[in-house]
């Protein structure tokens, strides 16, 4: 899971939305916030994306803009939902000035070197049919990761989805240059690690457990930056993101899986997303992804 600048995001969000073609796997060198990556992204053939030449960023389609979660408008008419917690409320909770001490101490370990960008993937076994990878990621958004301490901590299925779709194009059996495997391309220490935190014998290679693996990281993500930013408030809510990428649990969580928890939050710091592109785009992907309609 290392950086792609913004190389990666304006080849990944269009194409991908098209078809799942060939990936291939790039990397650049060392990144001033590296602390942990646990998966790995690839790249899969894309249409243009109008690039802002001044901050080497893709410019996001008015779609992808409307898909980031700007407040939304409430009608005269509209009644408000009540919380179903009598205390919370259901107004965006902005984040920490300054992160808490993280209640989670045991974390993912420090990534690999970056592939060269000249490296292309590997492919092994079988591929799974779409439905097949469907009923899979299906089935690892729909489970409970934290019975425990945070029950009401749920995975949103585009979510899931849209990951899977940026990381691997849904392809199954791809080998990335840097370690990544599979469909959430999960790497195999972050496997390792993720086994023994929760007591689990994940299988890297097989699809279905892949899709397990990605989905749990994204939820020990959403426990471990919500803990320390949002008070507990594990909601991965679009409506509660406004325009700035720092606003909501929800981006955050998608940064830190490309970057790393470490260059997402650190204690005593204010909440980090340092790759704002791959954030859009997997923002546009969970409304737009062709891969929704499988």
């Amino acid at each position: 899971m290392h950086e792609r600048t913004g190389r990666v995001g304006a080849l990944v969000l269009a194409g991908l939305l098209l078809a799942g073609g060939a990936v291939g796997c790039a990397g650049k060198g060392k990144r001033p916030q590296d602390q942990a990556a646990p998966v790995s992204v690839t790249e899969a053939p894309t249409e243009e994306t109008p690039v802002d030449e001044a901050a080497g960023e893709p410019s996001p389609s008015p779609s992808a803009v409307a898909a980031m979660g700007a407040a939304p408008s409430r009608s005269a008419s509209a009644s408000p939902t009540p919380s179903k917690k009598p205390t919370r409320t259901t107004a965006a909770p902005k984040p920490r000035a300054v992160a808490k001490p993280p209640t989670e101490t045991q974390v993912p370990p420090a990534p690999p070197k970056p592939a060269p960008s000249s490296c292309k993937p590997s492919y092994k076994g079988t591929q799974a049919s779409r439905a097949d990878v469907k009923a899979a990621l299906t089935d690892a958004a729909s489970r409970t990761y934290w019975p425990g301490s945070a029950p009401e901590l749920k995975i949103p299925l585009n979510l899931v989805k849209a990951t899977a779709w940026q990381e691997s194009g849904w392809q199954s059996n791809i080998y990335a240059c840097d370690g990544g495997v599979g469909l959430m391309q999960v790497m195999p220490g972050t496997a390792t690690w993720m086994n023994q935190r929760f007591e689990q014998s994940y299988d890297i290679a097989d699809y279905r457990d892949n899709a397990y693996l990605g989905a749990n990281y994204l939820a020990w993500l959403t426990k471990y930056i919500g803990d320390m930013y949002f008070e507990s408030d594990f909601r991965l809510d679009a409506d509660l993101c406004t325009a700035e990428l720092d606003s909501c649990l929800l981006n955050a969580v998608i940064s830190a899986y490309n970057y790393g928890h470490g260059a997402v939050a650190q204690e005593g710091e204010p909440l980090a997303i340092p790759n704002p592109s791959y954030v859009r785009n997997v923002r546009a992907l969970m409304t737009e992804c062709v891969c929704l309609g499988y």
